[in-house]
């Protein structure tokens, strides 16, 4: 099964730069037909994970996939999962 991977470490403290590419995986998943996506904000204080949470909660963007998954095992981790 393929997946997408973003990775945030990187751009944790670029605010519009994490709102981009979060639509950006998100729509290359859409356009693809890829049916998971892995977002990887990492463990830290949680500010980013909740913003990645809210950004997802969306409307416009939740009417894209079909369920979000936080990882049990990895705090700082999210599956968002597609349906085809």
């Amino acid at each position: 099964m393929a997946k997408i991977v973003l990775d945030l470490h990187d751009i944790y403290n670029h605010g519009g730069k994490i709102e981009a590419e979060l639509n950006r995986v998100i729509q290359e998943a859409v356009e693809k037909r890829i049916k998971l996506v892995e977002i990887i904000p990492g463990k830290g204080s949680g500010q980013l994970k909740k913003r990645v949470l809210r950004f997802l909660n969306q409307a416009h963007i939740r009417a894209l996939y079909h369920r979000v998954e936080k990882d049990s095992k990895n705090f700082g981790r999210i599956f968002v999962h597609f349906r085809y």
